[in-house]
């Protein structure tokens, strides 16, 4: 909590150190100084620690996002709701290999949460419908894969669904 207050707080004081800077006739003092307030704004709603997890996971080293998502601390209280959300999501993603009844849980969590992107909705969806159909939930696996089809926009998801449809009829 306090990390979000001290980002804010170091934001407006670059800001008005570098209005000081314009007034003062230093004028590419303050442009530098405007743009480092941007930056550490921009940190306050994009954390880095998220954001590079997301790296990490693109390149498929799991370990090592894993390592990076275990360094955020109490993430109710450190980060945005936004954040929290993808938080859950990526460890989610990381469980869901090892230990489904932790990953949906996190799933769920990420949900109701609030997910921005609606192809991250329909991601947790079908991880979500795998575990149903895992557990043999036939019909909640139905609801949620047509609930798949409805946020994934582009279609990117269809060979999954595909295959998870494969795997309900051996159910």
């Amino acid at each position: 909590m306090i990390y979000k207050f001290l980002r804010i707080f170091l934001s407006l004081l670059s800001f008005g150190i570098a209005i000081w800077q314009f007034v003062d006739g230093a004028i590419g003092n303050g442009i530098s100084l405007i743009l480092l307030s941007l930056v550490i704004l921009l940190s306050y709603f994009r954390n880095e620690r998220i954001l590079l997890a997301f790296w990490y996971i693109r390149k498929n080293k799991f370990p090592k996002a894993q390592k990076i998502l275990d360094g955020i601390k109490k993430p109710e209280e450190s980060l945005t709701k936004g954040q929290e959300a993808y938080y859950y999501f990526l460890n989610g993603l990381m469980r869901s290999q090892t230990n489904m009844g932790k990953s949906e849980s996190l799933m769920r969590k990420a949900l109701n949460t609030g997910l921005r992107m609606k192809h991250d909705q329909a991601m947790a969806k079908l991880n979500l419908a795998g575990i149903a159909i895992a557990k043999r939930k036939k019909r909640e696996a139905m609801v949620l894969m047509s609930q798949v089809k409805e946020l994934d926009e582009r279609g990117m998801l269809n060979e999954q669904v595909k295959m998870l449809k494969q795997q309900m009829k051996r159910i």
